[in-house]
């Protein structure tokens, strides 16, 4: 299979005005294109189920097909199309059914026969969401001891795949997603929060398994890829507790902006009068194997790499980038400077390399995306520095609410933008970062790519 991030046109698709003219620019989009095809959910999921014959082997355990009467697949994330087409064709004649959410982006679902496909919104649920939390627990009901059951799970899978609590609607939600998502959150502390009023989520689906034989590959969209977080962790057993999601109200200042009926059940929660999540340690964990198959560490050192095959002097900085967008930019920005000026921390022609997930807290109305503000940032810092470019790349495709996957900041990013009139100082603080960017056609447009691992940032100085 060839999906669309590892397709031969990937490399043309990044290409930007900036990076056309810079004489770097083709081999800077062939490193990202290599750093995708990493990250390439087929390929991931076809190393990680090995099958001969009877027996599947899921990385270092063996699994006798004859011991199961079932097997059902079921899955939920930006890369379960992919996933969900490797496993078909790994297990094929052995599979009972299945049921497998993904993004609904426009891009064209595989036909898998006896294999449900939903798509839903991301990364505000909706009532689709809902729908397939619903037709997943009904499957999930009918499962015996006999029944084997292979989850797929990836980034997005928190938005797409939902299941609320008695009493917590899925308006109610909707609202709490947008103010955690305004308030510039991280992951952990938002999936704490859907952990704790999802009833799939936390080790939800794990337990609506049992008591079949449970496999799970995650593909990880988290920053150091803890799988309790990724998706908010249907088959892993959940360390957090009430407690913490109420105290992630009270550290964001959302205690008075959550709907009533989730702050009524999170404080039941708390009093003891609503069941916690999986915790470790859990009988049922004995049915239930976890396997990481992707991250954002291997994308990483993919676009490493291809760098040095470039002729880069190139280094990994970090896969553990977080902070606010802005802020973050800028601290990338010096770093550029430095190399340009004095040759350190790398000499010219240099690469850096630096994985993560910023975040952004609203304080305009504009449009973009953590990515695009980054850039941003960077170019307000990089201006006037030659052959200098800050890239920052969403490796779904997908950067906020919009159809860019990020932008190209370099050293004439700002002449360029206050030449037609857009001051970026104002789109800045307006949040603005898409309309800025699109103006000079330096918005990275690659369309959704069918995998998640994360945000990925180039330095290049030539």
């Amino acid at each position: 299979m060839e999906t669309f991030a590892t397709s031969s046109s990937m490399s043309e698709r990044l290409l930007t005005a900036s990076l056309r003219a810079a004489w770097w620019g083709p081999a800077v989009t062939r490193i990202m294109a290599a750093a995708l095809a990493a990250a390439d959910p087929f390929q991931a999921t076809l190393t990680a189920l090995q099958r001969d014959g009877d027996w599947l082997m899921v990385g270092e355990r063996r699994y006798d097909l004859r011991a199961f009467q079932r097997v059902w697949l079921v899955g939920a994330g930006k890369a379960g199309a992919a996933m969900a087409q490797a496993a078909v064709q790994v297990l094929g004649d052995r599979l009972h059914g299945g049921l497998v959410v993904v993004k609904d982006d426009g891009a064209p679902l595989p036909d898998l026969p006896g294999i449900t496909l939903l798509r839903a919104a991301h990364p505000t649920p909706d009532e689709r969401s809902v729908l397939a939390g619903q037709q997943l627990a009904s499957l999930l009901a009918g499962v015996t001891a006999h029944d084997l059951v292979l989850a797929l799970i990836s980034g997005g899978g928190s938005a797409l795949l939902n299941l609320p609590v008695p009493g917590v609607a899925l308006a109610d939600i909707q609202i709490l997603t947008a103010e955690l998502l305004a308030c510039g959150a991280p992951i952990g502390a938002i999936n704490t929060l859907r952990k704790h009023l999802d009833q799939l989520k936390g080790g939800g689906l794990a337990r609506m398994a049992a008591p079949a034989t449970l496999i799970t590959l995650i593909l990880s969209d988290v920053v150091g890829s803890p799988l309790q977080v990724i998706a908010s962790g249907p088959t892993v057993a959940d360390p957090t507790t009430f407690a913490d999601a109420l105290a992630f109200l009270e550290q964001y200042e959302l205690m008075e902006r959550c709907p009533p009926a989730i702050l009524t059940y999170l404080m039941a929660g708390a009093r003891g009068d609503h069941p916690e999540t999986l915790k470790p340690g859990d009988p049922l964990l004995a049915t239930v194997q976890n396997m990481l198959i992707g991250s954002n560490a291997q994308a990483a050192q993919a676009a490493l790499a291809a760098a040095r095959g470039a002729g880069f002097n190139a280094m990994l900085l970090t896969t553990y980038l977080e902070g606010e967008a802005r802020e973050v930019g800028h601290v990338l920005a010096a770093i550029a400077r430095e190399i340009a000026t004095s040759g350190h921390p790398l000499a010219t022609p240099a690469c850096v390399i630096a994985g993560g997930e910023t975040t952004v807290t609203l304080r305009g109305t504009g449009l973009g995306g953590r990515n695009q503000e980054l850039a941003l940032s960077a170019a307000i810092a990089l201006d006037g520095l030659e052959q200098t470019a800050v890239i920052a790349l969403a490796t779904d495709g997908g950067d906020g609410p919009t159809d860019a996957a990020g932008a190209v900041a370099t050293g004439t990013t700002v002449a360029r933008a206050r030449a037609i009139g857009h001051d970026p100082l104002t789109h800045l603080r307006r949040n603005d970062a898409y309309p800025f960017f699109a103006a000079l056609d330096d918005l990275l447009r690659p369309g959704p790519t069918g995998t998640n691992v994360n945000d990925l940032v180039f330095i290049v100085v030539g």
